[in-house]
C-alpha cells in the first residue's frame, strides 16, 4: 500500500470515528530535514568540528579552482 492509499484509509478511518484528521503525507518533510540537519550541526560544534557542510567546502574548491587540461 502506498503512503497515498494510506492516507486515505486514515482519512475515512477519521471520517467515520470523529477524530482529527491525519496529516498529509510529506508535509512536515522539509522540516524533519531542517531538524536533523541542525541536530548534526550542533554534535559536530560539540564535538569541536566546524559546522559545515563538508560537501559545501568541496564544491566551492571545484568551482573556483581551474580544471587541470
Amino acid at each position: 500500500m502506498t503512503s497515498i492509499e494510506q492516507y486515505l484509509v486514515d482519512t475515512y478511518r477519521a471520517s467515520r470515528q470523529g477524530a482529527p484528521m491525519p496529516p498529509p503525507p510529506g508535509r512536515d518533510d522539509l522540516a524533519v530535514a531542517r531538524a536533523v540537519r541542525s541536530g548534526a550541526q550542533a554534535r559536530a560544534v560539540l564535538d569541536g568540528r566546524s559546522a559545515r557542510h563538508p560537501w559545501r567546502a568541496a564544491l566551492r574548491r571545484r568551482l573556483t579552482r581551474p580544471r587541470p587540461c
